[in-house]
This record gives C-alpha cells, sequence and structure tokens, in this order.
C-alpha cells in the first residue's frame, strides 16, 4: 500500500498577458473566443506563462489550452461558454492502438500538451442546460411544465425531454456512426446536438494542475482528464443540478499518478469517478488509471461519492482513498462493472471515510450493473476477457449514519469478488448486508445496526 502521491507539477515563466490587451469585452454578450485564444497564443510564442482573466462577465466559445500556460481566473470572473452548439467544432482524436473517437470540442480543450494549469476563484459555466435531456420523473410537475414551454421535443413515450429534434435523432444513430470505420466528420455533423462536450476535457496531456476555480453546468461531464499523466486537482469545487443527465464532477480515465484533494462535489451522476475506457475499445487501448491520491473532499448530491466503473475496460489499480465526506449522496462506495467491460480493479484502498444520509448502499460493489432483473441469470459463463474482476479491496475506519443499505457485494458465479476486506465499519441503516459471489472475504469490526439500535450485522 502507497501512502500518497505527489505528481509532477506545471512551472511557467514570469510572463503575464490579460485578455483585455487583445479585445475581451466584459458585457456577457460579446463573444470572447478570439481574443482569449489570441492571448493564449501571445503567451505561448513568450515561452509560456499566465493568461489572465479579470474580474468580469465573458461571454466565449471554447478556449485550447497550449504548452507551458496558466490560464488564471480572477475572483469576480464568470466565463459564460456560449448555446451555440457551431460554436464547438468536431473532431477527431486518435487515441492508442488504432482506436479514434469523434467529439465536439470542449468548452476547455487541450490535446498533447504539457505544463497547462488552471487556477484562480472565478467561475466557468458550461451552459449544459441548452445540451442536456431531462428525465421527467426527475421534475415536479410545475418544472416539467415549464422546461416544455422552453421548447425543445419529447420521446416517443414522452418520458425524456431533448433540447432539439437532432439531439433526439442521435441518440438512435450514434451506435450505427461509431460502428463505422469509414464515417466522416461530416457524417456525425447530422448528430452534432446529440454529442454533448464535456466542459473540460485534457487528451493525452502531461503536468496538469486545477487549483481554485468552480467548474459548473456541464452539458456532459464536468472534468474529463484522459490519458493524462502528473494530474494534481486541488482546491476546486464542482456543481451540477442534481438531476443533470451524465452530470458526472470528475472522471479521471486511463491516467496515471493524480491526486484529487480539498474539493467540494455537488452533482447529478457520479462525483469522483475512476474510469479506462469502455469494453473492446478499452481493452485495446489498454492503458489503466493507476497511481491515484484522493484525499480531503467533500461530496453532497451525486449518484456515488467515490466510484469506480463502470467503463474499467482498461482496468484500475494502486488507488488511495482517505479523509472524505460524502453528505446525502445517492451512495457512498461504488465500485460497478458488467459482463462484457473485461480489465481488473485491484488494490484499492480507503480509509477514514465518514458518511450521512445516503439514500441506497452505503458500501457497494456489484457486478450486475445495469442489468435488468430476469434478464440474467446466476449460471456460470466462461471468463473470457470480456469478464470484469475486483479484488484486492481494502476499506477501514467506514462510518455511515442513515443510509438504506449497509453493505452490498455481488460478484459473477464465474468471476467472484476476491478479497474483500473490511475493518472497523459502523453502518447506520434499513437494511444489513448482501454478499453474493463473494470469496476470500475478511469482516473485522464491521457493524450494521437500524437507526434504533437493533442489530443488522456484525462481523467480527
Amino acid at each position: 500500500m502507497f501512502d500518497s502521491i505527489t505528481p509532477l507539477l506545471p512551472e511557467f515563466p514570469d510572463n503575464s498577458v490579460n485578455i483585455l490587451d487583445f479585445g475581451a469585452k466584459s458585457d456577457g454578450e460579446t463573444l470572447n473566443t478570439e481574443a482569449i485564444n489570441k492571448a493564449i497564443e501571445a503567451c505561448s510564442k513568450l515561452g509560456g506563462g499566465r493568461v489572465v482573466i479579470p474580474a468580469g462577465f465573458w461571454l466565449t466559445g471554447p478556449i485550447v489550452l497550449q504548452d507551458n500556460i496558466n490560464l488564471h481566473i480572477e475572483s469576480g470572473a464568470l466565463v459564460l461558454f456560449t448555446s451555440d452548439f457551431k460554436a464547438y467544432p468536431l473532431r477527431r482524436v486518435e487515441l492508442r492502438n488504432g482506436v479514434s473517437n469523434v467529439i465536439l470540442t470542449a468548452p476547455i480543450y487541450a490535446e498533447n500538451v504539457s505544463n497547462i494549469a488552471i487556477t484562480g476563484a472565478g467561475i466557468f459555466d458550461g451552459s449544459g442546460h441548452y445540451w442536456r435531456p431531462v428525465k421527467k420523473f426527475k421534475m415536479t410537475e410545475r418544472q416539467w411544465r415549464e422546461l416544455l414551454l422552453s421548447g425543445g421535443v419529447l420521446n416517443e413515450d414522452g418520458g425524456i425531454w431533448w433540447p432539439t429534434e437532432t439531439a433526439l435523432k442521435g441518440e438512435k444513430r450514434i451506435s450505427k456512426l461509431q460502428n463505422n470505420p469509414d464515417a466522416s466528420l461530416e457524417d456525425y455533423e447530422e448528430i452534432r446536438d446529440y454529442l454533448r462536450p464535456r466542459l473540460l476535457n485534457f487528451i493525452n496531456c502531461q503536468r496538469i494542475l486545477l487549483d481554485g476555480p468552480v467548474f459548473q453546468n456541464s452539458p456532459m461531464w464536468n472534468i474529463h482528464p484522459l490519458l493524462c499523466e502528473e494530474v494534481t486537482i486541488r482546491n476546486i469545487t464542482v456543481r451540477n443540478p442534481w438531476f443533470s443527465q451524465n452530470g458526472d464532477g470528475l472522471d479521471i480515465e486511463s491516467c496515471k499518478n493524480v491526486l484529487i484533494e480539498n474539493s467540494t462535489f455537488d452533482v447529478g451522476d457520479d462525483a469522483i469517478c475512476m474510469k479506462s475506457g469502455l469494453n473492446e475499445a478499452g481493452r485495446t487501448i489498454g492503458v489503466p488509471t493507476e497511481n491515484v491520491h484522493v484525499r480531503n473532499n467533500t461530496v453532497y448530491h451525486g449518484h456515488g461519492g467515490f466510484t469506480i466503473g463502470s467503463e474499467m475496460s482498461g482496468g484500475v489499480k494502486n488507488v488511495l482513498v482517505e479523509d472524505c465526506k460524502f453528505i446525502g449522496t445517492d451512495l457512498g462506495l461504488r465500485f460497478k462493472s458488467v459482463r462484457g467491460r473485461g480489465g481488473v480493479v485491484e488494490d484499492i484502498y480507503i480509509r477514514n471515510i465518514h458518511m450521512v444520509e445516503i439514500k441506497g448502499d452505503a458500501i457497494t460493489i456489484d457486478l450486475y450493473y445495469e442489468v435488468k432483473p430476469g434478464s440474467e441469470d446466476d449460471r456460470v459463463l466462461p471468463v473470457s476477457e470480456e469478464t470484469p474482476v475486483i479484488k484486492d479491496i481494502f476499506m477501514d475506519n467506514i462510518t455511515c449514519r442513515g443510509a438504506g443499505n449497509g453493505i452490498f457485494l455481488r460478484g459473477l458465479p464465474e468471476m467472484p469478488l476476491s478479497n474483500i476486506q473490511l475493518k472497523n465499519v459502523d453502518i447506520t441503516a434499513k437494511n444489513g448486508i448482501v454478499c453474493e459471489n463473494t470469496e476470500n472475504y475478511l469482516f473485522e469490526q464491521v457493524i450494521v445496526k437500524d437507526k434504533d439500535g437493533n442489530l443488522l450485522f456484525q462481523g467480527k
């Protein structure tokens, strides 16, 4: 077990460039895309340094970082990204081992660069409400009526609102395009509205620092480093509406040497999440998320306080999570995968976690993620590269006051969960534990009791 990770921090020359010097206007109406990116270009030509976004209200399209740039957003600054979908160019990103992906350029984007940072105390707002579909059951009747009056279209059964007809059609067409290696960027134009960008997307970058800002209201996932190394994320606030579809807070995907600390998350899906690619593409890329330290963070709403999966096909290993608080999340510590993913999750250490009012499971490890009841039974299937593996999970000093269920462990009959060790766990919940297809597990000083103090489970 490792005790800490200290990623390499970026270092910058003592140069400073202000976006005002390139014609930026703080009125919330003028599009400042060109001015901000010209400031970045000018600073890059100096060898790098700080690009300052001063206090004010700045409307812009995508901001694209270059090597050796510290984008510094001052206190009192609000950067609002435009709701014009066409302002975000389509691009084909070459990942690893012949795997590519077509995406929209993220509002904050970097690819194949190093030594970059975003610092300061301002706010980045992704205008995500213009992009996201909304499920009816997540809204009150009044909210739903107001949403319908804003425009958009409904799916066939009327249960999901989409911002445009193009976005709705994209849900049905995306798989066909992704499975067609000859599909061009022009072919993807017909579903542009469906391809919601992440608010911040860094791909194949090194020495990254996020320190201070608020990142909020993302079209999809909020912060997404992919295939990056030496990543430090600290002192940030990440927010999305609780009902935001795919409104994850932070998704670390196929990254190495990562520190996440002293930050706050209040989002619409998983809050702090480790991933490593989906199914065959993830296995082909074959890059795990590894050497990650998560400490002293607070999560409010989210579908999981700390989550691994379900996209873990490249593997996740060597992760330490400690001294975190989950308050009102749907699930607390969450591991999820399913047949077809493959990948190995191993050597995960979690300690000193305190939870309050968790709606579902305080601790859950489940290899039947999103499997509908009755669609798969417990028959034993052959083990293959598509079989997910979760093993060597160690948890110590976990407390929870108020949960739907205490502990839920469910492996596959052909691939049980293995070497799951829980020590000094004290949970108050409505229900105790479920433990299926799990072997070589250890419960030591594990107590689950109901709100009246009645013992539901005790493991010594």
